[in-house]
C-alpha cells in the first residue's frame, strides 16, 4: 500500500495542537524509576499520562479535534465510540465546550468507565459488544441527527494531539534512546512517533500489543490492514480488532518494531505500579512497562521510556489485580484443611502458621459441602507471606507436623 502521506499530521501540526491545547491539559510527569531500571536492567523512565485530566492521554486529541470543530458542527453535537478513555475524553472537552455529546460505548464496559462518561455530561448509548461493534452504531446515529463523529484514533487532529505527549518527552529527557508504548487503534503511536521521529530519527518507537488482539502487528507483517479474529484481554484499552487506515500507514513509516505482552505480565506490573511506584495504572495503561519487566533489557546504558497511557480501572478490577499480585508472586496462598469440628481444633493449627511469621487474611468455613465428611469441618485459609520461599517453608512445616492439606488455585 503507497503511503498517502500528505494526509500525515506533520510536526509543525503538533506543535499548533500544542498551542491550542497547552492550557487545558497538564503537562504530566516524566519520572525515572530506580525500582524499575533494577528490575529491567536500564534506566527506565515513567511518563505518567495515567494523572491526565480524565486518567488518560486521550483527552489530548479530544480537546483539539473538538476546538476546530464549524459552529454549525458544535450546534449539530457530537458523538464517538469508545469503551472507555476516548469516551471521557470526548465528553469533557465537550463538557467544557458546551458542544451536545453522544458516547456509544460496548454493553460489556467497565461500569466505572461508563459513570465517569456520564458524570461529565455525556448521553451514553450501549450498544455491541466490541468496540467495532460499537463504531458502527455510532456511524448509523450519526447519519441519523447529524452529529459530527470524533474517531478514537484514525483522525489527523486527534493523532496531533496525541502527538504533543513526544514534544514533552524531547523536552523533558535530553537523550532518549527509546520509547515504549501501548497500541490498540494507533493513534497515540502515530502521534508520538511523528513528534519524536522528526526531530530525532535516532530515537526507537516500539509499540505494544496485547497479544490477543495483535491487529497493527498482523497487517504491518503482511503489508495490508487486517481484521483479526481477537482473543480476551483485560486490556480494553488496546483491545482493537483493526488498526485505522492512517495510523497504519503512519506506522508502517515511523515504527520501529511491534512486539507483544500477555495478560498475566499485565496483571503482575500493575500490582509492581501500586507496591512500588503508589501508582495506579489501567491494564492497557501498563502494557509498556510489562512487556520490559517480562523481557527485560540487553543494555544498562540506554535511556527508556514506557508511556503509562492511563489510569481508569474499575475498583473490582483492581481488587482482583492485587490477589492474583500477590498469588503470581508467590506473596498469597489459599489451602483447604479438613479438622475434626470440636473446639481448638483450628487454633492448632493456627498456632502452627504463627510458628512461621504468616498473616491470615481469611478463614472460611464449609461443613456443607459434599466433599466435607460429616463430623469434620472443611476450612479454606487465605495466607500472606513474604515471598514463594517463605510459602514453600511454610508448606515444609505443615507437612512436618502432620497437617493434611489441599493448595487451592
Amino acid at each position: 500500500m503507497q503511503n498517502e502521506s500528505h494526509e500525515f499530521p506533520t510536526l509543525d501540526d503538533i506543535f499548533r495542537a500544542r498551542d491550542s491545547i497547552g492550557n487545558s491539559i497538564k503537562k504530566t510527569p516524566l519520572q525515572r524509576s530506580e525500582t524499575f531500571s533494577k528490575l529491567i536492567g536500564t534506566n527506565i523512565f515513567l511518563k505518567l499520562e495515567s494523572l491526565q485530566k480524565t486518567g488518560s492521554f486521550k483527552v489530548r486529541g479530544a480537546l483539539l479535534k473538538l476546538g476546530m470543530l464549524s459552529r454549525e458542527e458544535e450546534k449539530g453535537g457530537v458523538i464517538a465510540a469508545s469503551a472507555g478513555n476516548h469516551a471521557q475524553g470526548v465528553a469533557y472537552a465537550a463538557l467544557k465546550k458546551n458542544i451536545p455529546c453522544t458516547i456509544v460505548m460496548p454493553r460489556n464496559a467497565s461500569p466505572a468507565k461508563v459513570a465517569a462518561t456520564k458524570a461529565y455530561g455525556a448521553n451514553v448509548i450501549l450498544r455491541g459488544l466490541t468496540y467495532e461493534e460499537s463504531w458502527l452504531a455510532a456511524q448509523e446515529i450519526s447519519r441519523e441527527r447529524g452529529h459530527a463523529i470524533i474517531h478514537a484514533f484514525d483522525d489527523p487532529q486527534i493523532i496531533s494531539g496525541q502527538g504533543t505527549i513526544g514534544l514533552e518527552l524531547l523536552e523533558d529527557l535530553q537523550k532518549v534512546d527509546e520509547v515504549y508504548l501501548p497500541i490498540g487503534g494507533g493513534g497515540l503511536a502515530a502521534g508520538v512517533a511523528i513528534a519524536i521521529k522528526t526531530k530525532n530519527p535516532r530515537v526507537r518507537i516500539i509499540g505494544i500489543e496485547s497479544d490477543a488482539f495483535p491487529s497493527m502487528k498482523e497487517s504491518l507483517e503482511h503489508g495490508s490492514i487486517r481484521h483479526i479474529v481477537a482473543g480476551r484481554t483485560i486490556a480494553d484499552g488496546i483491545s482493537v480488532k483493526s488498526p485505522g487506515r492512517l495510523t497504519y500507514e503512519i506506522a508502517s513509516q515511523y515504527l520501529d518494531d511491534l512486539r507483544l505482552v500477555d495478560d498475566s505480565s499485565i496483571v503482575q506490573t500493575m500490582f509492581l505500579l501500586m507496591e512500588r511506584a503508589k501508582l495506579v495504572v489501567e491494564p492497557a495503561g501498563a502494557a509498556s512497562l510489562a512487556y520490559l519487566i517480562e523481557k527485560g533489557h540487553p543494555n544498562k546504558e540506554k535511556n527508556v521510556i514506557a508511556l503509562l497511557s492511563g489510569g481508569n480501572v474499575d475498583m473490582y478490577l483492581l481488587g482482583q489485580i492485587v490477589a492474583k499480585g500477590l498469588m503470581n508472586m508467590g506473596r498469597m496462598l489459599k489451602i483447604f484443611i479438613q479438622l475434626p469440628d470440636r473446639p481448638g481444633a483450628l487454633k492448632t493449627i493456627v498456632d502452627i502458621i504463627a510458628d512461621m511469621s504468616v498473616n491470615i487474611v481469611e478463614v472460611v468455613h464449609d461443613r456443607l459441602s459434599s466433599n466435607v465428611f460429616a463430623g469434620t469441618a472443611g476450612v479454606y485459609l487465605s495466607l500472606e507471606m513474604e515471598n514463594s520461599s517463605h510459602a514453600e517453608r511454610l508448606l515444609g512445616h505443615l507437612d512436618a507436623k502432620g497437617v493434611k492439606f489441599k493448595i487451592v488455585n
